[in-house]
């Protein structure tokens, strides 16, 4: 919600100068464990200049830290075990509705192991945002660290994506590297990239809501002003035709305006005539 201060000056009384803060993102995050990732995307909400607030959080498996942190937050959880759904389609759809209910900006898979499907993907495209501990395209999948280190490479590092129907195949948003010592093993390069993975997350994430970003092909550009023909949502151009959302200047989703700015208004226009 916006938050308007008035800031008051020495000497003669001038009119109020009157700030209005944007409109804060909602996060939707998805645990699988301890929920490390999750604690500082809470810790970097706590500062409301950040412009995200997280919304709720879910997993897919019941009596982890991860939930235990939300619960200390106050935040609403929710669970969906794949043992518990008849098909691995209705967890999916399950899953999704459950987001779907706090009508999330972004969902962050924030050490999530589980892949989602095409309802998940056709609800939240261009919206799910994950994190992988290699500088993707190289070393994807489950055991990433392993695999750099059996390859003798002298950097590796994290990235953080988009996430697609593939496996750690989606756009890329941002990277960042860790150097290789010689005496690594995979518990010691995994703990710095961690490390490294968590303040990427928070960064990124960070700058994609109160910037907005673009995607065309597999190029994603956060703080881009989009061209003419595509659709925005949050700043990012996807596929015509869907969620129109402004990156700083208000919302405007599925039809539903929430104090959206002119300019933020005009792109919007622009991008439902495209």
């Amino acid at each position: 919600m916006g938050r308007i201060t008035a800031q008051r000056r020495r000497g003669p009384a001038r009119p109020a100068a009157v700030k209005v803060a944007d409109v804060t993102a909602r996060l939707v995050v998805l645990v699988s464990g301890a929920g490390t990732n999750l604690q500082a995307l809470l810790d970097a909400c706590a500062d409301d200049s950040y412009g995200a607030a997280v919304a709720a959080v879910g997993a897919d498996r019941t009596g982890i830290e991860g939930l235990a942190r939300a619960r200390r937050a106050g935040l609403p959880v929710f669970t969906h075990r794949v043992a518990d759904h008849p098909t691995r389609a209705d967890w999916d759809r399950a899953l999704a509705r459950s987001c779907e209910r706090y009508e999330p900006d972004l969902v962050i898979s924030a050490g999530f192991m589980k892949l989602v499907g095409q309802d998940f993907l056709g609800r939240f495209a261009g919206r799910v945002v994950n994190t992988h501990p290699s500088l993707l395209p190289a070393f994807a999948g489950m055991h990433a660290v392993r695999d750099a280190l059996g390859y003798g490479v002298k950097v590796t590092g994290c990235t953080v994506f988009l996430v697609d129907a593939g496996t750690d195949t989606g756009p890329v948003i941002a990277q960042a590297a860790v150097p290789v010592r010689e005496d690594d093993d995979v518990a010691s390069l995994h703990e710095r990239i961690k490390v490294t993975e968590r303040a990427l997350l928070v960064d990124t994430v960070g700058r994609m809501v109160r910037g907005g970003w673009t995607v065309r092909g597999r190029a994603v550009r956060v703080g881009r002003t989009p061209r003419a023909g595509g659709t925005v949502q949050a700043g990012r151009t996807v596929q015509a035709g869907r969620t129109v959302q402004a990156g700083r200047g208000g919302t405007v989703q599925a039809g539903r305006t929430v104090q959206a700015g002119r300019e933020d208004a005009a792109v919007a226009r622009r991008a439902g005539q495209g």
